[in-house]
């Protein structure tokens, strides 16, 4: 039943929260404390933020996610800037996220990389807001949606600091 309704949710270009409406259910309130360990990471999240540093990039993450969640970020990986939905107040694809990710980073929307998985959510807004858009072809959204030939498309993390430098 779960994978039926987030298949409906990813069919429908939909955000991530309305599977619990097509599961009939009332999102829980403990999902805004969820929060990882680093085991919990793709084994290639590291070493690749570790890479972009090493080239003497910048580093942020910013997503929809809890504060709390973005609090663990701030204090376990690797990144300089920081930002979430629910402290910036606005959620990913409204074009109002993305120009609050500009004013954190302070920099021009060319030198600026946005990486995500989902076309609809991530890939198109970033491209909208005149980012260097990645589409990260991983998790359910990545491997359904296609992104436009303006994106830059990896398969792995691994692959984002030469696909970037390639890009440059």
């Amino acid at each position: 039943m779960v994978l039926a309704a987030l298949g409906v949710t990813i069919l429908r270009g939909e955000d991530h929260l309305a599977l619990w409406s097509h599961l009939g259910v009332e999102k829980p309130e403990t999902l805004r404390d969820i929060t990882y360990v680093e085991a919990d990471l793709y084994p290639d999240a590291l070493p690749c933020l570790d890479a972009l540093r090493g080239l003497g990039l910048p580093v942020g993450l910013a997503g929809n996610q809890s504060e709390v969640l973005e609090r663990w970020s701030c204090a376990v990986l690797p990144a300089s800037v920081f930002g979430s939905a629910a402290s910036w107040g606005v959620r990913k694809p409204d074009p109002a996220f993305f120009e609050r990710m500009l004013a954190e980073a302070g920099c021009e929307p060319a030198a600026l990389a946005y990486v995500g998985d989902r076309v609809d959510n991530d890939v198109v807004p970033a491209l909208a807001a005149g980012l260097v858009a990645v589409h990260l072809r991983r998790g359910p959204w990545g491997r359904i949606q296609r992104a436009p030939r303006e994106a830059v498309v990896i398969d792995s993390l691994s692959e984002l600091p030469e696909a970037l430098a390639s890009h440059a």
